[in-house]
Order: structure tokens, then C-alpha cells, then sequence
């Protein structure tokens, strides 16, 4: 194969890489980290302690202990604020992390399965065992007007018919590319390295476009986090979905900065290598010609002829 079509099929193949390599990341994250029910609620434990989200459950549960107590309105604003200290101190127990637990297991398991499954029919949480267990927790600490809590079967809607569609497509797309596009990614860099006429500049090549794929996944990441923070309805708190958003991307983060360190490292090491052998062996040099043979003074010279 000519020396300049290896050149460019070696580029080919370690551009396809480079671009590659970030969605295979999110490919592998979709498919190994938020569809795994262990690893989804290891993420979202530590949620239970962040205080954005506490803040943001004692408020959504004063508003509705509020909507049921009917005082006057010099009383409205003291026991508003002792009930939500009173909430407030039921997230630092126990038997709120139990909840908060029970929720996102629930959550998990009814999302993924309607995502796998074909069906039309919203999906929808039954937030009822939680709120009873918020009430037995308040009662016992004789909370005001708790016993007036309503524990009825109050179905949450995760997913809209119309949003489950296009994420059950986006889901399947990314299920089925968890392993391949990973793989994929590595034997188009390993065979563009392969097929280089120069393999030192080829893999100097593949790590700049290692880092450049981190780099992109890392944009990725960020522009995601602006759009859901701003399309939150207004009575969302945008710190406690941030936290959200931060704990369960946080494996995606250290992918992308992997991703960065490795492709960063590979290309010095390459370049680094190339300098001292350049320097360690310079090209030879032409040896200097021969001067020209002197003619001896004591032959005679040709006479003429006349």
C-alpha cells in the first residue's frame, strides 16, 4: 500500500475513534450505571444527606401538612415554621433514609421496566407508603395537625406516554451499543496505529484525540446539566435537581477526565520518545569529497605538433 493512502487511512480511522470514544462512554454509563439497580440506588443514597434535597423535601411536605391545617393567620406563620424545623430534623433519620431508599427503588424499578417493555400507559408512582411512613415519624415527634396528613394512593407521573416513547428508542439504542461501541472504538485506534507509516506519530495522534473525545463528553455533560436545570417548572428547587443531577453523572465525570489524563499521557509519552530518538541517533552525515588528485610537476608535457 502506497506510503501517503496508509497516511490517510490511518487518519480515517483514529478520527472515527476519537469521536467514538465519548459516546461508547455514555453508551457503557446508560446501560451499565443507571440501569443497574445497585449502582442507581448506591448513587442516590448520598442524595439522602445533601441539604439541597433535604430542604427541598421539607418544603414539598409543609406545603401539603399546610394545605391540610386550617388556622388563623396569626398562627399560619409559627406553625408553618415549626412544622418545617420539625421536618427538617425527621431527614436526619433513619427512618427517612429508609424512605428516601424505598422511593428511589421504586422509582428505578418502574421506570425500567417500562422502558424494556412495549406499552403506551404513563408511568406512574404510588407515593403512598412514603408519605405513611413521613406521618408515623411526624405523629411520634407530635408534630401539629400531622395525624391530618392524607395517606391516600397518590400516583406521581414519572414519564409521559409521549416521553416514555422516545426514551424506550434512545434506551434500546444504547443497550444494544454498551459493548460494541466501546469495542469498536478500540480496534479502529489500535488498527489505525497499525496501518500508520509512521506508528510513533500515530499513536501521538490517538492520544490528542483520546483527550479531545474527553473533552467533548465533558461539554456533553455540562450542556445536558443547563438544559434540565432550565426547563425545571418553577416550584422545582433547582439546587436539590442539580445535586440530582451531579450524583448520578458523577461516574460520567471521572470517565471524562480518564479520558483527558489518558489520551494526554499517551501523546507525551509518544512525543517524548520521538525527540530522544531523534537526538540520541542525528542522521548520518555525507562524507566530504574526495579532493582532486594533483598533477605531478616532474612529467613532461605533451609537446604540440606541427
Amino acid at each position: 500500500m502506497p506510503q501517503r493512502v496508509r497516511s490517510a487511512l490511518s487518519a480515517l480511522l483514529i478520527a472515527l475513534a476519537s469521536l467514538l470514544a465519548p459516546l461508547g462512554a455514555l453508551a457503557a454509563w446508560a446501560t451499565y450505571e443507571l440501569g443497574d439497580a445497585a449502582r442507581y440506588e448506591a448513587a442516590t443514597a448520598r442524595l439522602a444527606a445533601d441539604p439541597h434535597v433535604r430542604n427541598a423535601i421539607a418544603d414539598a411536605v409543609t406545603a401539603g401538612i399546610m394545605r391540610e391545617v386550617h388556622v388563623g393567620p396569626p398562627l399560619k406563620a409559627p406553625v408553618r415554621a415549626f412544622t418545617r424545623d420539625a421536618v427538617r430534623s425527621f431527614t436526619q433519620t433513619a427512618a427517612y433514609r429508609a424512605a428516601w431508599t424505598a422511593a428511589n427503588r421504586a422509582a428505578h424499578d418502574t421506570v425500567l421496566r417500562a422502558v424494556r417493555e412495549d406499552g403506551t400507559a404513563p408511568v406512574t408512582l404510588d407515593v403512598a407508603p412514603v408519605t405513611e411512613r413521613v406521618k408515623e415519624r411526624l405523629a411520634h415527634d407530635r408534630v401539629p395537625f400531622a395525624h391530618r396528613i392524607p395517606v391516600e394512593h397518590t400516583e406521581v407521573v414519572l414519564l409521559s406516554s409521549e416521553d416514555l416513547d422516545r426514551l424506550r428508542k434512545g434506551y434500546r439504542v444504547l443497550e444494544l451499543s454498551a459493548f460494541w461501541l466501546p469495542s469498536l472504538t478500540l480496534a479502529l485506534a489500535v488498527a489505525g496505529v497499525l496501518v500508520s507509516a509512521c506508528r510513533r506519530g500515530a499513536v501521538f495522534a490517538t492520544g490528542l484525540g483520546t483527550a479531545l473525545g474527553g473533552v467533548l463528553l465533558g461539554i456533553a455533560v455540562a450542556v445536558g446539566r443547563h438544559m434540565t436545570l432550565t426547563d425545571l417548572p418553577p416550584d422545582v428547587s433547582r439546587a436539590a435537581a442539580a445535586a440530582v443531577y451531579d450524583a448520578l453523572t458523577a461516574t460520567l465525570r471521572t470517565v471524562t477526565w480518564l479520558l483527558v489524563v489518558l489520551g494526554v499521557s499517551v501523546a507525551l509519552t509518544a512525543w517524548i520518545t520521538g525527540y530522544h530518538s531523534h537526538h540520541r541517533h542525528p542522521p548520518p552525515e555525507s562524507p566530504p569529497e574526495p579532493p582532486p588528485t594533483p598533477v605531478p610537476q616532474d612529467q613532461p608535457q605533451p609537446q604540440p605538433q606541427t
